[in-house]
């Protein structure tokens, strides 16, 4: 062989041996290869790479049934990143950390400069022996919107449970035991101490985790904070409407808003009242095959359609147009959206897992409130709650579990002014137990509000130097709040 083409031949081996030890990369005992972390609700893909660790189901009995974590690495931008990786804990609960990773990987870009962002699905979630359990229309989750009583409720979850029973032992899948999982997955890594960041539920698991491994953690982002003393869902009829008052209060003082669709309280005390009484027939197009569609739009579809669109603002901003279009008998816009938001919660949502956690931390604590009956979600979503969790198998909760902290780790807290799940005062309440904690509001955001603004630079910033109450926050004075659309093409000019 002539030495020109020696020399390409040895190029493009080294080439190629590169690009093979590229596609993997060990830390501590584990080995990462490259994947893709893929949203529904997002077309693009995200490239990270991926690894697994073994643990026991009962970590009672570590040589009983095994299960196995699916683990993300976000890899840090530098050839040398710091010691203390970002741990990321997702929502729900229920949720995958791998695969919402995407829609908010925007706010750890700053945080990615020194440090790995590690992503762990939680026990029962994503490519965690996750706990799915089917309902109506094969839905991932059984509600009221089903007309069935509480016998069939209790039914559905012993069916489920019964079904998960070859693979899984509902019991062993609460918060409690999921951290000691965050823990395995940080000596796998050899790291002394991680970062946590919590969003929504995630916060919950944040917080239980400091509470049990208070040594492991340098520092903690709780972002649409859940306090430690909550039965979790226990307020949300409450929250939603306090919510809905300051989105509606906005329209009204909102001149070209008021103009346009008058009281948008008004516009749903209508259809309230009307969708009570029975469905309304509605021909719409299909939001992921664009073809025309003719279905029925009820009151379980208002309900949940109008509560997840108070939680973002951009589909906040969506809701005095949407409502009033429907008050005039045009229901297309709600129930194509409603269509839309419910596949893509009822495909990220493992309701198996959420049963886990909320039947063994939180149902007994439900209160039913006779003056929610009149609101939005009514006290459907208790009652449903309540009556599958006597189908249910519960783990065991310790009895600290509810207990308020008390801690001395840097704690930044993250509320969303206008948030209809995890309201600032439930983060003015958590924060009390921090004594080197900071509660950050962000004026007109709703749930989740770390990609808000210049919040990506401060979470960073917070992370590099452990000092909540040092970070110059005036930023976030001047966010804007997004006006109210004027038609289904948007906000005026």
């Amino acid at each position: 062989m002539r030495p020109r083409f020696v020399a390409i031949a040895i190029a493009i081996a080294v080439a190629c041996a590169s690009a093979t030890a590229d596609a993997k990369r060990t830390i501590g005992e584990l080995t990462f290869s490259d994947c893709d972390l893929k949203n529904p609700a997002m077309a693009e893909v995200f490239g990270a790479q991926c690894a697994s660790l073994k643990v026991p189901e009962n970590p009672a009995a570590p040589n009983g049934r095994v299960i196995e974590l699916r683990i993300g690495l976000v890899p840090a931008k530098t050839a040398e990143p710091e010691p203390d990786p970002v741990f990321f804990l997702a929502g729900g609960p229920g949720q995958s950390a791998l695969d919402s990773f995407p829609q908010i990987a925007a706010g750890f870009e700053r945080m990615r400069e020194k440090r790995h962002i590690v992503l762990v699905d939680q026990r029962g979630t994503g490519g965690s022996n996750k706990l799915v359990c089917k309902g109506a229309e094969d839905e991932s989750t059984f509600s009221a919107e089903d007309g069935d009583d509480a016998e069939a409720q209790k039914a559905f979850a012993e069916r489920c449970a019964k079904e998960l029973s070859e693979r899984a032992d509902p019991r062993f899948y609460t918060t409690t035991v999921a951290v000691g999982d965050l823990d395995a997955v940080r000596k796998a890594l050899g790291a002394s101490k991680v970062n946590l960041v919590g969003g929504s539920y995630g916060t919950r698991a944040a917080q239980t985790y400091l509470r049990y491994y208070p040594d492991s953690i340098r520092s903690m982002i709780l972002d649409g904070v859940v306090p430690p003393a909550l039965a979790l869902g226990n307020e949300h009829a409450k929250n939603l409407e306090a919510a809905l008052a300051s989105i509606f209060e906005r329209c009204r003082e909102d001149k070209a808003c008021f103009e346009a669709f008058g009281d948008p309280a008004e516009d749903l005390a209508k259809l309230k009242l009307q969708l009570r009484e029975h469905k309304q027939p509605v021909r719409y197009r299909d939001t992921r095959t664009w073809a025309l569609r003719d279905e029925e739009f009820g009151f379980g579809h208002l309900a949940s359609t109008v509560r997840l669109f108070a939680y973002q603002p951009e589909a906040a901003a969506l809701l005095p147009y949407a409502l009033n279009e429907a008050a005039e008998g045009r229901f297309e816009t709600l129930r194509a959206h409603s269509d839309m938001i419910m596949g893509e919660l009822g495909e990220s949502i493992m309701h198996g897992m959420q049963l886990s956690v909320i039947c063994s931390e939180d149902a007994e604590r439900y209160v039913v409130d006779p003056e929610d009956a009149d609101s939005l979600l009514g006290t459907d979503m208790i009652t449903v709650m309540q009556a599958q969790c006597a189908g249910w198998p519960k783990g065991e909760r310790p009895k600290d579990f509810h207990d308020p902290l008390k801690s001395e780790v840097p704690v930044l807290l993250l509320s969303g002014e206008f948030d209809p799940v995890t309201p600032p005062r439930y983060g003015d309440e958590a924060a009390e137990g921090y004594a080197k904690g900071r509660h950050l509001v962000v004026r007109g955001r709703g749930h989740i509000v770390l990609t808000a603004g210049c919040m990506p630079r401060l979470a960073a910033e917070f992370v590099a130097q452990v000092d909540a109450k040092a970070l110059d926050a005036s930023c976030l004075d001047v966010m804007p709040v997004i006006p109210a659309f004027q038609n289904a093409n948007g906000w005026g000019p």
